[in-house]
């Protein structure tokens, strides 16, 4: 039996980081699309991002797309939402990082749980896998099609890692999923056939040390299909894109899951 694993105040917790995207955006596959090139502009190794909740606008995502472009990979970060992400001002009163966790109130406990299920409910039935993940598939044909392509890589957070770990059942080269929310255990593990890294935190609370062991123990079994994962310590749910670059741990986490996906399509993008 699969066991479904959900969406909670965590993936509302983080912070947005400062700079400036160094990208543009097209319309591509009818969907507006932040992309990023490296410097000698080759699409052959391309990797697509499928955002959080916060969207393709969001600057956090942007950025660490411009880092992979600097690394030599043609990036995509299509508006999945089709411009209906979540306001970013969510991350400024859900959620605050592990390190203030602590010193919630029970009445601000209490209005956090309130809160997510009211706001990301209704925003959930409307993205929902029937409607979202025909809009994926249409843009990875888009660019599987697109001239000068030659591998596909891709790379989820949150809510997209679900769809970054379904991608790599037969869909692109290589998936690296970062703290995904919403997943089937073992159902959407099980029909991986292409090379998967996942990056969690220990501290996720959409994934506990018991769902982590059952996707270990399911990934075990595909002796065929590389993968790995990486568990991050004192890491809550969205540190690889939204960590708080104020506490030196916590960059770190951030800059390390970078590294990780950087090398890991490295690897089977080339």
């Amino acid at each position: 039996m699969s066991t479904g694993v959900g969406m909670s105040a965590c993936c509302l917790s983080g912070q947005v980081h400062q700079g400036t995207p160094k990208g543009r955006v097209e319309t591509i596959g009818g969907l507006q699309t932040y992309v990023s090139e490296p410097e000698n502009g080759s699409k052959s190794k391309t990797v697509l991002f499928i955002s959080d909740i916060f969207g393709y606008e969001f600057s956090n995502v942007r950025l660490l797309a411009d880092s992979y472009a600097k690394a030599g990979f043609y990036c995509y970060i299509p508006d999945f939402f089709e411009g209906d992400p979540l306001p970013i001002s969510f991350l400024n009163n859900v959620e605050p990082p592990l390190k203030d966790r602590e010193n919630l109130t029970v009445v601000d406990k209490a209005k956090n749980a309130a809160i997510v299920p009211a706001t990301l409910g209704p925003w959930l039935v409307k993205h929902r896998e029937g409607v979202s993940k025909p809009l994926i598939d249409g843009f990875v044909n888009t660019i599987r099609n697109t001239p000068g392509t030659n591998k596909i890589g891709t790379i989820g957070f949150c809510w997209g890692g679900r769809y970054a770990i379904l991608l790599a059942h037969d869909s692109v080269d290589a998936a690296y999923a970062c703290h995904p929310s919403l997943v089937a255990i073992p159902g959407d593990f099980d029909p991986v056939t292409k090379p998967l890294s996942l990056a969690l935190g220990d501290q996720d609370s959409l994934l506990d040390n018991n769902s982590v062991g059952q996707i270990q123990d399911v990934l075990a079994k595909k002796t065929s299909v590389p993968h790995e994962i990486q568990i991050y310590e004192d890491q809550i749910h969205g540190f690889a894109l939204r960590s708080d670059w104020s506490s030196e741990k916590d960059k770190k986490a951030m800059d390390d899951a970078e590294k990780q996906g950087i090398e890991w399509f490295q690897k089977y993008l080339s």
